[in-house]
């Protein structure tokens, strides 16, 4: 009877965005995991706390990553078999969908012109576009001429853009005229959960939270690599400020999430 009354388990921190939508697990393609082992342990971290489902984003980055989306995709199946074959007792997020993490560089026109362009799609059909979200990143290092009129092309050929990270890139600032642009173009944002916790330097931290506190950032993503971002992606579970911003902030990884809607459009 008075076990009616006993106080309920907290949810793993990050049980209210269901989903990660942007990590580099699929084993040695990019600078992510670089092995299966790799992918299972860092999935173990990602159940751990809280994340029921993944979907994988490899680089397409040209000279660096000059991916084959058909490659890749067989690169994927493998990837999922193996997964189920070995996973054992091992607790993990379900993998549900192949998207990319797309710079916008030399040889981004190649795969729009190819129609090649991996995208997923809000669950929610009052969302989404045409040809779905297109996860986009720049250059750490510098920035390149004309991103706006290539950003502007891709929403006039039917994509909805999310901007991988924008804390990460050291020419924008905390209140950024070009990113202020994107917003009124309807760009949405995605900001690591890591630079949350200061993984990538009290800058990046800063912007971060500066955006949100600007109402700019949908989706929050782990981008996770390898073992070394499953331990601090465990730390950052703990962070009292990231815990308080998932209870009082809705994002829009819920509406990507197919255990939620129980809908997958994604381009597989």
């Amino acid at each position: 009877m008075f076990g009616l009354f006993k106080k309920k388990t907290p949810l793993p921190t990050f049980a209210p965005l269901v989903t990660d939508m942007h990590c580099h697990l699929l084993p040695l393609v990019d600078d992510g995991s670089k092995s299966l082992e790799e992918s299972l342990t860092v999935m173990e971290a990602m159940k751990e706390t809280g994340f029921e489902e993944i979907r994988l984003t490899p680089h397409f980055a040209t000279p660096r990553y000059p991916n084959d989306v058909n490659k890749i995709k067989n690169l994927y199946q493998k990837f999922c078999d193996d997964v189920e074959a070995n996973k054992g007792e091992r607790n993990l997020p379900r993998i549900v969908s192949l998207t990319g993490e797309f710079r916008i560089d030399d040889g981004f026109k190649g795969y729009a012109d190819r129609n090649e362009l991996l995208t997923y799609h809000f669950a929610d059909p009052k969302r989404g576009s045409e040809k779905g979200l297109l996860l986009i990143e720049f250059s750490l290092n510098q920035r390149r001429m004309g991103l706006e009129d290539i950003v502007y092309q891709c929403q006039l050929d039917g994509y909805d853009i999310i901007l991988a990270h924008p804390e990460r890139y050291p020419y924008f600032g905390s209140h950024s005229k070009l990113l202020e642009q994107f917003k009124e173009q309807g760009v949405y944002f995605q900001s690591n959960i890591l630079s949350l916790d200061g993984f990538y330097g009290e800058e990046a931290q800063h912007k971060a939270f500066e955006y949100l506190e600007n109402g700019w950032v949908e989706f929050l993503g782990t981008d996770m690599h390898n073992v070394v971002y499953g331990e601090a992606l465990r730390r950052a579970s703990t962070n009292k400020k990231i815990i308080k911003l998932l209870e009082t902030t809705e994002f829009e990884n819920r509406n990507l999430a197919t255990s939620i809607n129980n809908v997958s459009n994604d381009n597989q």
